[in-house]
């Protein structure tokens, strides 16, 4: 069922920085850190007190947060930690280990003035004296995804989770290069979508690229010929 809508009457509404827009959007590359990084606003808008927070627990027990990071075949719960391993790393969110009376806990805080001003404070001690500030870990570094995501994503549209799997075997089965020129192709032909990519990939596996024919030789006037009808066929 899809969305019905937003009712009339006054709304209440969650701030965002502009800045999020014009500069950390462009950086993201994951469906799944996109939704926790809005998520993570729109909770810790709600928060109240001087130090605003969400525990690794908390998340881990939102509904709509872990309906929202589904995924076919994986488990919410990995999905959602490698999304917080992304944002840490990218510099949206600031990661505290702690001690809560002996407990370990693990918290997130916005990366804005009062989150890092929060962490400081709690790291000198400020909170109860059962809570204690655990050493720093170093941020790692999230696996890189392939590029293939980030061409799918910049030319025909959001990524599903239903054809995030194809797009891995594409990218394990075909040069780089051939992938960057088959959407490359698409999009001059504006025709934005996925079979049309594939359909260019698997003819150039079987019959290899204008550019690079079987055989080794240069490019002929029958293989550019051979190509503009090939293109043809897929209108």
């Amino acid at each position: 069922m899809g969305f019905a809508g937003f009712p009339n009457g006054r709304l209440r509404f969650t701030p965002i920085p502009d800045l999020f827009f014009s500069e950390l959007l462009g950086q993201i590359d994951d469906l799944a850190e996109l939704k926790l990084t809005l998520h993570c606003f729109w909770r810790l808008h709600n928060k109240r007190g001087r130090y605003r927070y969400l525990s690794e627990e908390e998340l881990q027990q939102d509904g709509p947060l872990m309906r929202a990071l589904k995924r076919p075949g994986q488990n919410p719960q990995h999905v959602l930690q490698e999304a917080l391993e992304r944002a840490v790393w990218r510099g949206t969110l600031l990661k505290l280990e702690v001690e809560v009376d002996g407990m370990p806990q693990t918290w997130y805080f916005l990366n804005t003035e009062q989150g890092r001003r929060a962490v400081a404070d709690i790291r000198e001690g400020a909170l109860a004296p059962g809570t204690i500030a655990r050493s720093a870990e170093p941020r790692p570094v999230p696996e890189a995804r392939p590029n293939i995501f980030v061409l799918y994503e910049n030319n025909i549209g959001l990524l599903q989770p239903i054809i995030a799997e194809e797009l891995r075997e594409a990218a394990a089965t075909y040069p780089e290069a051939w992938i960057e020129e088959a959407f490359r192709i698409a999009a001059e032909r504006n025709v934005r979508n996925w079979r049309y990519v594939r359909a260019i990939l698997e003819r150039w596996a079987r019959e290899g690229r204008d550019d690079e024919a079987p055989s080794g030789r240069a490019p002929t006037d029958r293989a550019a010929e051979t190509r503009r009808r090939f293109l043809e066929e897929l209108d």
